[in-house]
């Protein structure tokens, strides 16, 4: 039997431009677009050349997991989410340490199980970047709801300053 990855995982519109490294997100610049398909019929008006991007399957839900990370919980409460998001931004301010680094990723993996997409977490880490030493990198692998499927993804959280 064949699992149809798109409809398991569901769709959404792109708001993140890279779902490897998240480093872009700043609040206010949301949506892609990308050139849309050539289908012009014959007699009709030139159609907008742009169309908002889609994610589907994996992709959409790497720009989840991403998105869960970045939120913090309880930030959409008022729109019924009151669980929604992950606890990684109390740690902006701490030191570098290794209680940091434990409840980074404490913290992350209570946001991936959260999430029903997740079947089950294969692995996740917390590292210093060498070149920024106030900032860790949350990495993890996991198996998604298919039993087949994984994906990796690395969330850059500073730890001075506020979000960037």
């Amino acid at each position: 039997m064949t699992v149809d990855l798109d409809a398991l995982l569901g769709a959404d519109l792109r708001l993140l431009g890279d779902l490897t490294f998240a480093e872009q997100r700043e609040r206010g610049s949301d949506l892609f677009t990308a050139p849309r398909p050539q289908q012009r019929l014959p007699g009709a008006p030139d159609a907008s050349p742009q169309d908002l991007q889609r994610l589907t399957g994996v992709d959409d839900l790497r720009q989840a997991l991403l998105l869960r990370f970045g939120t913090q919980k309880g930030e959409l409460a008022h729109l019924g989410h009151p669980d929604y998001g992950s606890r990684l931004h109390e740690l902006v301010g701490e030191p570098n340490t290794p209680a940091t680094r434990h409840r980074a990723r404490l913290y992350a993996l209570e946001a991936l199980t959260a999430e029903p997409r997740v079947a089950e977490v294969l692995d996740l880490t917390v590292e210093t970047r060498r070149a920024a030493p106030t900032t860790l990198d949350v990495r993890a692998a996991v198996r998604v709801v298919d039993g087949v499927s994984e994906l990796n993804l690395v969330f850059p959280l500073p730890l001075e300053g506020g979000a960037s």
